[in-house]
């Protein structure tokens, strides 16, 4: 009998983030600190749109582009919050979560000989999306020492003749780093001077603890045209189950998104797009009650892991920790993989995220505080059994 599987999508490896997942679901009294989860229900009002538009039959197809009533929220959205103005009818797209938003645009936009700019550490889909595209990966590793953003002369120094893209992920996963106008000021300008496209996932933009207002790359001048914006449900509302995101951008590059998508999915689940309405419209108290909660999570474990001894990334967005452990002597994986055998709690090796996270460990706080707490106790036995064996 011959092989019946593409040799080509043998090679790429499983997520290193569901290793964990699995084997800490078959665990008794495990505790997992390491899928990006809010451990929020979805608001009650969104939930309640879901149900009501199910109660009323509303179970039909939608425009292959998503309800124009949500395109049109979505629109007013991005206008609110970040200063961008897209046209719902052709510069809107509503996907199934951001993930596939993100497979849509490198699809549309890249071919083989491409390459496309994707700095390290980052989530881990991003550079198989791009190889499943037909384009290459190039990582940029990026340094603790400059806050995990990405300088001008890193960038500089990866663009070639075969460049066309730049993946950005800000705020980022797993870091919780940010870059800030200033920041992206110096990058755009570079975009612009070698004529590159951006791709940025925003998915976490609500999530921002710097007490500034978040910035889109696309809301530079010169970059609207050259972006394309992802974002979604799942983090900011607590609607990872209901699969919904979007992406804005060009009409010509959306429009060729779009061309995949018919074909691929035909349109987004239409219940969670009716909730979706819901929570662009009267969403933002949540969204501000829920990153509230974060942040107090968030600076709990900052100072625990300060109390410990262990050096911990002060992430300013999102809702990870990247702490440091390469004083223990162990790679992140088997740091991880003993931290699980031993004390029963789950986190995700920085080598997951890349060859630059190795030396990290990726910790979720999308949890509550008392498993928190509980799961820092754990932690803390460990690190000292280790600190013990080597004195």
């Amino acid at each position: 009998m011959r092989d019946p599987l593409n040799s080509f999508i043998e090679s790429i490896p499983p997520s290193g983030i569901r290793k964990f997942f699995d084997i800490v679901s078959e665990m008794k009294d495990a505790i997992s600190l390491g899928v990006g989860e809010p451990d929020f229900d979805t608001p009650w009002h969104v939930r309640e749109e879901g149900i009501y538009s199910l109660e009323k039959g509303k179970t039909f197809y939608t425009s292959n582009a998503g309800l124009k009533e949500l395109r049109t929220e979505i629109s007013a959205f991005m206008k609110r919050h970040y200063g961008l103005s897209y046209n719902p009818n052709d510069e809107v797209l509503v996907t199934v979560g951001g993930s596939e938003a993100i497979d849509l645009c490198f699809r549309a936009m890249l071919e083989k000989g491409d390459e496309v700019i994707i700095p390290e550490p980052c989530f881990v889909s991003y550079k198989p999306c791009a190889i499943l595209a037909g384009a290459t990966p190039v990582t940029i590793p990026l340094k603790e020492e400059n806050h995990f953003k990405l300088t001008p002369e890193e960038l500089l120094e990866h663009i070639t003749d075969r460049t066309k893209l730049l993946f950005l992920s800000y705020p980022n996963n797993p870091t919780g780093a940010v870059m800030e106008k200033e920041d992206l000021e110096k990058i755009a300008k570079i975009v612009i001077e070698k004529d590159l496209f951006v791709l940025s996932d925003e998915i976490y933009s609500e999530l921002s603890y710097t007490g500034k207002p978040h910035v889109s790359i696309a809301s530079l001048p010169g970059m609207w045209e050259r972006t394309v914006v992802v974002n979604g449900f799942s983090k900011a509302f607590a609607m990872t189950g209901w699969r919904l995101g979007y992406a804005c951008g060009p009409e010509r590059i959306l429009h060729q998104m779009l061309k995949i998508h018919q074909f691929a999915i035909m349109c987004a689940p239409t219940t969670a797009q009716y909730a979706a309405v819901e929570a662009m419209r009267n969403g933002d108290d949540d969204i501000a009650e829920m990153r509230e909660a974060y942040n107090q999570r968030r600076r709990y474990l900052l100072d625990t892991f300060q109390e410990m001894g262990v050096p911990c990334f002060p992430a300013q967005g999102a809702f990870y920790l990247f702490p440091c452990i390469k004083k223990f002597g162990m790679s992140s994986e088997e740091f991880a993989t003993k931290l699980l055998e031993q004390q029963k709690v789950a986190v995700v090796p920085g080598s997951a995220f890349g060859d630059s996270g190795e030396g990290f460990l990726r910790i979720s706080y999308a949890y509550s505080l008392k498993d928190l707490k509980k799961a820092m106790e754990r932690i803390r036995l460990f690190t000292d059994s280790l600190t013990a064996e080597k004195n």
